[in-house]
């Protein structure tokens, strides 16, 4: 018996879209911009970007996210 599956690598554009969004909503000093098939959070303060993972954290998104931290 064999089984077929979908597998989705990055997150959709409109779903990125949603998630800039949302972020720009919170008014944070944060930029959010969408980089191929992910979305890039950057900023000067620790505290935004943590508060950042946790808006988008509280969203009900569609794809499981995951966060890195590139300092």
């Amino acid at each position: 018996m064999r089984q077929r599956l979908a597998f989705q690598q990055g997150i959709p554009t409109e779903t990125a879209r949603r998630l800039v969004a949302e972020v720009k909503k919170a008014k944070l000093k944060v930029q959010a911009a969408i980089q191929g098939d992910s979305v890039r959070i950057s900023g000067k303060n620790k505290d935004d970007l943590q508060t950042a993972i946790a808006a988008l954290r509280a969203i009900d998104a569609d794809v499981p996210l995951a966060f890195t931290n590139y300092r």
